[in-house]
C-alpha cells in the first residue's frame, strides 16, 4: 500500500516506520537458501546447528535488519473476544466499523479475518482533502496490513486477522510495545514448526531470515550489493534468485553449509566502520541495545519462544562460555490461541514477567 506521507507521523509514533520504508526495498526469496537453514534449526535450543558451533537471529538482528523496536510492552492480549477481556473493548465488528468507517461486504470475511484485497481497494488512496479522522483511519488500513504482511504473515497469506483492533484504537500508543521481540517470536515459531511436524510452507518474516543470512556469510550473498542504507535488509532490495532447478540448489546449499568453518561466518557485521554511520540513532540507545543480551521469553499473544542468546555469544562481541540449559518449551509449541479465546498475559503469566523482567536477565560473557 502506498506510503502517503500524512500517515508518517502515525508510523514514527508506532515505531513501525522503519519497517514501512521497506515496504519499497522487499526483495525476492530465496527458498533452496532459506531450506538449507531451516534444516539445521533446532527448536530445543532455538538455533541453527552448524559445523563450527551455534548461531541465530536474535533481537539485535532484529533491530539493525528491520530497524524495529526491541524494548517495550509485549504484544499480547486477546484474539477477538475484545468486549469480554478488555475495559472499554467493542464486540469484534462493532469495533471494527468504528476504527475503519465502516465493514467489509460479507464475502471479504472469513470467520476473524478480512481479505487483503478489500484494504486494498478501499485505502489505497488518501483523498487530497482528507480530514485528520480519515487520515487515522488509512494510517490504521495501513498499519494493519503492515503488520500482516511484514512481520507476522501466516500461511494463508491473504488475510488480515482483527486481533489488532485495540492497538488500532490508540494509534499514539503503539510506540510502546516491543514489535521486535514478537516478530522474533513469530520467526521462531514459524521454524519451529517446519522443524517438528509434516509442515513444508515456511511462514513468517522471511525477509529478515534471508538478510540476516547474507549479512553474516559473505560467501552465501549475491554479489553487487555493496550500497545499503537503514534498515539494513533494504541492502539487498533488488535481489532476483533464479527460479529453477531448486532441488539441486538446496543439495549445493547443503553441502556449503557443511563445508563451513568459523571463518566463514561475520560473528560482529554491525561493527563494521561503514555501517555504524547508516544506522538510526534510536537503535543503539541503551534501553535498546541491553536487550539484545537478554535470555527471556518471546512473546506474540500465544506465541511465547525462548531467546537463547547465551548460546551464541560470538554473535555481541563476547568469548562463548558453557550456557544454561536450553528450556524445555515443546509443550508450548502446540499452543497457537486455537481452541478458544483467552486474556494471554494471565494464562501465560508466568512467561510475561519473565519478559517483564528481562532488564535483569541478560548473561555474562566473562
Amino acid at each position: 500500500m502506498p506510503l502517503h506521507d500524512r500517515i508518517i507521523p502515525y508510523l514514527e509514533r508506532a515505531g513501525l516506520y522503519h519497517l514501512a520504508r521497506l515496504n519499497s526495498h522487499w526483495f525476492w526469496l530465496d527458498e533452496p537458501l532459506v531450506s538449507a537453514f531451516v534444516e539445521r534449526w533446532r527448536p530445543e535450543t532455538h538455533t541453527f546447528h552448524m559445523p563450527f558451533g551455534e548461531c541465530t537471529v536474535t533481537l539485535q538482528d532484529v533491530a539493525f535488519q528491520l530497524g524495529l523496536p526491541v524494548d517495550g510492552e509485549a504484544v499480547s492480549g486477546c484474539l477477538g473476544e475484545f468486549e469480554t477481556y478488555i475495559e472499554g473493548g467493542r464486540p469484534a465488528w462493532e469495533w471494527f466499523q468504528d476504527l475503519f468507517g465502516e465493514l467489509p461486504p460479507p464475502n471479504k470475511v472469513k470467520q476473524m479475518t478480512v481479505h487483503f484485497t478489500w484494504f486494498h481497494e478501499r485505502f489505497s488512496v488518501l483523498p487530497p482533502d482528507a480530514n485528520e479522522e480519515t487520515v487515522r483511519i488509512y494510517a490504521r488500513a495501513y498499519i494493519i496490513m503492515l503488520l500482516s504482511t511484514q512481520l507476522f504473515g501466516d500461511k494463508s497469506a491473504n488475510r488480515v486477522h482483527i486481533r489488532w483492533l485495540p492497538f488500532l484504537a490508540n494509534l499514539d500508543e503503539m510506540g510502546r510495545y516491543s514489535w521486535g521481540s514478537a516478530a522474533l517470536a513469530w520467526l521462531y515459531r514459524c521454524m519451529c514448526r517446519v522443524a517438528n511436524r509434516n509442515v513444508t510452507n515456511l511462514a513468517g518474516p522471511l525477509q529478515l531470515l534471508q538478510s540476516w543470512i547474507f549479512w553474516r556469510f559473505p560467501s552465501l550473498r549475491p554479489s553487487g550489493f555493496d550500497y545499503f542504507s537503514f534498515p539494513l535488509a533494504s541492502r539487498w532490495a533488488a535481489y532476483l534468485p533464479p527460479n529453477d532447478g531448486k532441488e539441486q540448489k538446496v543439495i549445493s546449499y547443503r553441502l556449503a553449509l557443511d563445508r563451513m568453518s568459523a571463518r566463514d561466518i561475520l560473528w560482529e557485521p554491525y561493527s563494521a566502520v561503514d555501517v555504524l554511520p547508516v544506522v538510526h540513532p534510536e537503535i543503539l540507545t541503551e534501553e535498546h541495545s541491553r536487550i539484545w543480551r537478554v535470555v527471556t521469553s518471546l512473546i506474540y499473544f500465544a506465541v511465547i519462544e525462548w531467546h537463547q542468546v547465551d548460546r551464541v555469544v560470538p554473535q555481541l562481541g563476547g568469548v562463548q562460555h558453557i550456557p544454561e540449559d536450553a528450556l524445555n518449551v515443546d509443550w508450548l509449541h502446540a499452543k497457537d490461541g486455537r481452541g478458544g479465546d483467552r486474556w494471554f498475559p494471565h494464562y501465560y503469566r508466568d512467561w510475561h514477567l519473565h519478559w517483564g523482567s528481562r532488564v535483569d536477565a541478560g548473561y555474562s560473557d566473562t
